[in-house]
């Protein structure tokens, strides 16, 4: 099963308008769509190490670019989606981050390029907690930039010989990601009935 997923999406990324699919997954993400570009970008790199660095490029700008959007979604309407954002799933991150700019500022939206929690609410803070500008796009650049390219360096680097090997586990590994979740959510569920308000 996981091995005809990971098949499709390799075709996908060899698509010709591949790069802008991954522009506008980039860009959206930055705000509100939920699924990281890292998982267009992986197949790409794979099937074309040629060009890693230069999908990284484009993903990172374009990233930057939808975080300069969600600024703004956060410095004109927070007001509007305040009430949508306390009942998301979000909230709770949304809460933690503006903790973050408290302590860190620039580094907070640094640290957001590697961080579990998404971009977005880090973009949608800074918009919220009128965040300078110029360093929040500096820290956009630099945290974005460094996740990017960092998965381009690795796929590059191991190019068909990494994508042959990581076909031949893709079921096994995709399996193991399903317990794993499984698992997790147990886990919390099981911790949260204990001890509530976990």
């Amino acid at each position: 099963m996981f091995q005809k997923l990971y098949d499709r999406v390799i075709a996908w990324s060899r698509h010709p308008h591949a790069l802008r699919y991954l522009m506008v997954m980039s860009f959206a993400e930055s705000s509100f769509f939920p699924i990281p570009p890292d998982v267009m970008l992986a197949p790409m790199a794979l099937a074309q190490p040629k060009k890693a660095y230069q999908f990284a490029l484009w993903t990172t700008l374009a990233s930057v670019l939808g975080g300069l959007f969600g600024y703004a979604l956060g410095y004109f309407l927070f007001d509007v989606i305040e009430p949508w954002l306390r009942t998301s799933s979000y909230w709770e991150p949304y809460v933690t981050t503006t903790e973050w700019f408290g302590k860190w500022g620039f580094w907070a939206v640094f640290v957001a390029g590697f961080s579990p929690i998404p971009y977005k609410v880090f973009t949608i803070a800074a918009g919220a907690l009128n965040m300078f500008l110029p360093p929040f796009v500096l820290a956009s650049l630099i945290g974005r930039g460094g996740r990017f390219f960092l998965v381009a360096v690795l796929l590059a680097v191991g190019g068909e010989r990494l994508e042959t090997r990581l076909r031949s586990y893709v079921d096994r590994i995709g399996w193991t990601m399903v317990i794993v979740v499984v698992i997790g959510v147990a886990f919390y569920r099981l911790f949260r009935d204990i001890q509530p308000g976990f």
